[in-house]
């Protein structure tokens, strides 16, 4: 384990792309701020090993859910509510009442077949 010391304001480099700079010392808490791409996952100890908990128990429940899953190959999807198929022509998402997802530009999801092209908004960045 490398130690070092800092002041408020100063800086380590961590690679060529992480910055850990001392932000402020009160009494016995330090606040860090991270400087770092968007791709590098950055997580307190306790979260981090939350996650690789939860990733483990996931990962040993899975032989345990695959035969009931193995099941459903072959098979047609059931039906979507409202009767209307994920895979109509025509683009609807049945996932939304009516039939029309809102979470698209313009109420009709682009990815489906048929669907309309997202609006731009002249003002959006």
């Amino acid at each position: 384990m490398l130690i070092l010391a800092r002041r408020i304001g100063e800086s380590i480099m961590i690679g060529d792309q992480v910055e850990l700079t001392v932000v402020d010392i009160k009494g016995d808490q330090v606040k860090l701020g991270i400087n770092a791409p968007s791709q590098v996952k950055v997580y307190r100890r306790e979260v981090y090993a939350a996650i690789q908990e939860e990733n483990r128990a996931a990962a040993s429940a899975a032989p345990q859910t695959l035969p009931s899953l193995q099941g459903l190959i072959g098979r047609n999807p059931p039906a979507a509510p409202g009767g209307i198929s994920p895979a109509a022509p025509g683009g609807i998402s049945p996932a939304a009442p009516g039939g029309i997802s809102p979470a698209a530009p313009g109420g009709i999801s682009p990815a489906a077949p048929g669907g309309a092209p997202p609006k731009r908004d002249p003002q959006a960045r």
